[in-house]
C-alpha cells in the first residue's frame, strides 16, 4: 500500500488532457464573464478592433468582357464566269493580292474565235442595214407621183427596220463575246490575302459552279462575339432604370486580348448588334471593327474583347475582402448605432481593381467594416482603428463578381 501511495504522489504526475481543458475553460469563463448579447466581444468582453472605410455614391466606368473570334471584314469566293480549261495560276498562294489583279487565266482561244465570228456578223449586219437604208431612200421620192405603190415603200421601210434590229443584235453578241474573252482573266475583286488554289492548271472549270480560291480583307478586321441573353436583359434593365449610362453615340470602344495574354495595340468600335438570340447558344451576336495594318490579327483567331464607354451610376466601391457571402446572398458589416456591427445585404457587381462595385444595399456615409470581420457577429461592439483608405477608381470588369 505504501508503494502504491508513493507512486500516486510522485512528481511525474500530469493531469489528463480532458481535465486540463475543462479547468482552462472554467478559468476563462470566470475571467471574461458573459459575452454581449447577439454578438461576440473582444478580449475580456471589450469591443472588437476593426478597420472601416466610409463609402460615397459614385459614377464608375465599367468594362464588359466576352470571348470572341476574328473575321475578315470582307471575304469573297473567286470563281470563273466562263467555262473552259484553266490555263495558268497568276498569283502566289497565301500572298497579298490587289483588287483587279489577275489570279487565273482560262484558255482564251475559243473566246477569241467567238469574238472574231461575232465581229463578222456585225459587219454583215451593217452592210444589210446600209443596203436597206439606201433602198428606202431611193423609193421615197417615187411615192408622191404614184410611180410606185405605197405597199412597196412600206416594205422598204420595214426591211430597213428589220436590218437595223439585226445590226443591234449582232453588236450585242459581239459585246457578250468580248465580255467572255475578258472573263478568261479571273481577277481579284478586292485587296486582301489570298488562299490556296483549289484547282490546278489543266482542269476543266465549269463556270461559276467551281470555286477557285478565296480572298480575305484583313485590314480592317472584324471581331464577332456573343452577349448572353440574361446579361443583355440585366444591362437593359439597368439602363432603363438610369443606373447605367451607355456611350453617347451608342458605340463601345473595343480592345482585344490575344490568346497569349498580351493586349492588341490598336482599338476599334462596335458597329453592329443583332436583335436575334441564337437558339443554340442563347446569345445575341455583336461585332466590332479594328484596324489591322500589320496583319497581326488573322481571321479565325479566338480572342477576348473588352468593351468600355459605359458607366455605372449611383454605386459604391468597397474592398473585396469586406464582401461576405451567406445563405441569403452577399452582405457586408457596417458600423451602426452605438458603434455596433450591423449586417447589410448588398447586391455586388463588377470588380474595379481590388474593390467590388455595390449597386444596392448601401448609402452615402456608411462605414463598411473591412478588416476584423471574422471576429464579428450581429450587434457586436466595434472600435474603429486606422480606417482603410478607399482605392482609386478604375474601370470595372464584368469578368469577375465580388464576394
Amino acid at each position: 500500500m505504501l508503494r502504491r501511495l508513493a507512486i500516486f504522489h510522485s512528481s511525474d504526475f500530469r493531469p489528463r488532457p480532458v481535465l486540463a481543458a475543462l479547468i482552462a475553460s472554467s478559468l476563462l469563463l470566470a475571467a471574461c464573464g458573459k459575452a454581449p448579447e447577439g454578438g461576440h466581444g473582444g478580449m475580456f468582453g471589450g469591443p472588437v478592433p476593426v478597420a472601416a472605410v466610409t463609402v460615397q455614391e459614385e459614377t464608375l466606368p465599367i468594362t464588359l468582357e466576352y470571348a470572341a473570334q476574328t473575321l475578315g471584314s470582307r471575304e469573297v469566293e473567286v470563281r470563273a464566269r466562263v467555262t473552259g480549261i484553266l490555263e495558268k495560276r497568276n498569283y502566289v498562294e497565301g500572298a497579298k493580292v490587289k483588287a483587279g489583279q489577275s489570279l487565273f487565266t482560262i484558255d482564251p482561244a475559243p473566246f477569241e474565235a467567238a469574238v472574231a465570228r461575232t465581229e463578222a456578223d456585225v459587219a454583215a449586219a451593217e452592210a444589210r442595214y446600209e443596203q436597206a437604208e439606201r433602198e428606202a431612200a431611193r423609193l421615197a421620192p417615187l411615192v408622191q407621183p404614184k410611180a410606185i405603190s405605197q405597199k412597196e415603200y412600206d416594205d422598204a421601210l420595214s426591211a430597213k427596220a428589220v436590218s437595223r434590229a439585226d445590226l443591234l443584235a449582232a453588236k450585242a453578241r459581239l459585246r457578250e463575246a468580248a465580255l467572255n474573252l475578258e472573263w478568261t482573266r479571273v481577277e481579284s475583286p478586292l485587296t486582301g490575302v489570298s488562299s490556296r488554289a483549289l484547282k490546278s492548271e489543266g482542269s476543266l472549270v465549269s463556270g461559276p459552279d467551281v470555286l477557285l480560291t478565296t480572298v480575305t480583307q484583313t485590314d480592317p478586321i472584324q471581331v464577332i462575339f456573343g452577349i448572353p441573353d440574361n446579361e443583355r436583359l440585366r444591362l437593359r434593365q439597368d439602363a432603363d432604370a438610369q443606373r447605367l449610362q451607355w456611350p453617347k453615340d451608342g458605340r463601345f470602344k473595343v480592345s482585344v486580348k490575344l490568346s497569349d495574354g498580351s493586349e492588341y495595340a490598336r482599338q476599334g468600335f462596335t458597329d453592329f448588334s443583332d436583335v436575334r438570340v441564337s437558339r443554340d447558344t442563347g446569345t445575341s451576336e455583336a461585332r466590332a471593327e479594328l484596324p489591322n495594318p500589320d496583319g497581326l490579327l488573322q481571321p479565325g483567331q479566338f480572342v477576348r474583347v473588352r468593351l468600355s464607354g459605359a458607366s455605372r451610376v449611383g454605386v459604391f466601391r468597397v474592398p473585396q475582402r469586406a464582401v461576405l457571402e451567406g445563405p441569403q446572398g452577399k452582405f457586408v458589416f457596417v458600423v451602426g448605432k452605438e458603434n455596433k456591427a450591423e449586417i447589410r445585404p448588398v447586391e455586388a457587381g463588377e470588380w474595379t481593381g481590388g474593390d467590388v462595385v455595390i449597386s444596392k444595399g448601401l448609402a452615402s456615409g456608411d462605414q463598411v467594416i473591412v478588416d476584423g470581420v471574422v471576429k464579428l457577429g450581429p450587434g457586436a461592439p466595434v472600435q474603429i482603428s486606422a480606417p482603410a483608405p478607399a482605392g482609386q477608381a478604375a474601370p470595372a470588369s464584368n469578368a469577375k463578381q465580388g464576394g
